[in-house]
């Protein structure tokens, strides 16, 4: 169990951001000794790596706080963060971390499975990222954005530290992340249906 939330949540915080996740998964492992990532995923915590996805991290934090840049690295990202969220999940949840002394044998037996799950997760909170984005960058003339991107690279950052350290609290701050998500698409249709009605 504890297992599905790491990958959950290290899967829905690539759908914030692609990079948080996979740095701070790489980087638990490079440093602390509770944290041993499984062979097929040791790569993540080599120098080359880090370095490649810092840098990679630092281009989204920054493009993502342009207003329009902003929807258009959402777009570029589409492809990218579910293929993160892929990798964070199959990584995190095989780990050996600090909660998690022995993974679960079924996730080392059927790798493909985690891909997939972290890939949809992933998916599902970028996809409500990237049109709650539009949405309020149309509202405030841009002016949100880079608020908003402040926002979600906290709550990706927040999300991923607790899903290595505390899974406990990741499966609160999971949950949390689900009903925002849940408020914010039904006030949109609200406000949508409102404004039909209204013309």
């Amino acid at each position: 169990m504890l297992e599905f939330v790491i990958g959950s949540s290290l899967a829905a915080a690539a759908g914030l951001n692609a990079w948080i996740p996979l740095f701070l998964l790489g980087l638990a492992a490079k440093l602390l000794p509770a944290v041993a990532l499984p062979a097929g995923w040791s790569w993540l915590g080599s120098d080359v790596a880090l370095w490649i996805i810092g840098v990679l991290l630092v281009l989204e934090v920054v493009a993502d706080k342009i207003p329009a840049l902003d929807s258009l690295n959402d777009v570029v990202h589409s492809i990218i963060r579910p293929a993160a969220g892929g990798v964070a999940f199959g990584a995190g949840a095989s780990a050996r971390t600090v909660a998690v002394d022995d993974p679960g044998a079924f996730f080392s037996e059927h790798t493909w499975i985690p891909i997939v799950v972290g890939i949809v997760i992933a998916l599902a909170v970028h996809a409500a990222k990237a049109t709650g984005r539009v949405a309020a960058n149309a509202a405030t003339a841009g002016v949100a954005a880079p608020v908003l991107s402040t926002t979600e690279d906290i709550a990706a950052f927040v999300l991923s530290a607790a899903a290595i350290l505390v899974p406990v609290v990741a499966a609160i701050l999971l949950v949390v992340l689900i009903v925002a998500i849940i408020v914010v698409m039904r006030r949109r249709s609200l406000r949508r249906r409102a404004r039909t009605h209204a013309e």
